[in-house]
């Protein structure tokens, strides 16, 4: 069918098979990246939330954000309460930054699962008003002459679907798990800053 259809046709069928192999890169991508970031998130929680000190917390962006502040605003005196409210602002920006780099990416998903329908209705609109043009030059109704037609038409919706439908599905399940991994990330914060909180309790 692929080889009997308009150029046109055939084009589509081409484009919506590459954003189709596209979707699976990103996902096999992807997952392996998020997977990597949730066992980290979560091996440093187990630490962090059981440390003492924060010099006794592993080295993290996390906990070299919160060192590297206490080290900057050593001038400042005794001003406690500012201090963690600048290191809570740093580990703020941190949590966003993870979000933005876990989330690179994942657009072209949602690009894929919403344009892909339509790209493959145009190809089959254009087969089947090729298939009309068909009818008028040979002067017949004979469903043997417009059926390889039709048929190819109909399969350029069929791959447009084949190509939304993962992108739509793995799009919203990489929606969940970076949220869940950036809960993570917001739980480390907290207890980043609740080992600044204790040492400085002790000063």
């Amino acid at each position: 069918m692929f080889s009997t259809a308009d150029y046109l046709v055939q084009a589509v069928m081409v484009g919506l098979a590459f954003a189709s192999v596209l979707t699976w890169t990103v996902f096999v991508a992807k997952a392996l990246e998020v997977e990597a970031a949730a066992r980290r998130q979560r091996r440093l929680l187990a630490i962090v939330d059981t440390a003492r000190t924060l010099a006794a917390a592993p080295d993290d962006p996390l906990v070299a954000v919160a060192r590297a502040e206490i080290t900057l605003s050593a001038e400042a005196g005794a001003d406690r309460e500012g201090l963690k409210e600048r290191v809570a602002s740093r580990l703020e920006r941190l949590e966003a930054s993870t979000a933005r780099r876990l989330l690179r990416g994942t657009g072209v998903l949602a690009t894929i699962g919403s344009t892909s329908p339509f790209v493959g209705l145009f190809g089959t609109v254009w087969g089947i008003m090729n298939s009309f043009i068909g009818i008028s030059r040979s002067q017949t109704t004979n469903l043997a002459v417009v059926a390889p037609g039709i048929a190819e038409a109909l399969l350029a919706t069929a791959l447009g679907l084949a190509a939304a439908i993962p992108a739509v599905v793995i799009y919203n399940h990489f929606s969940r798990r970076i949220a869940m991994v950036r809960a993570l990330v917001g739980d480390n914060a907290a207890a980043v800053l609740r080992l600044v909180s204790r040492d400085l309790g002790k000063t």
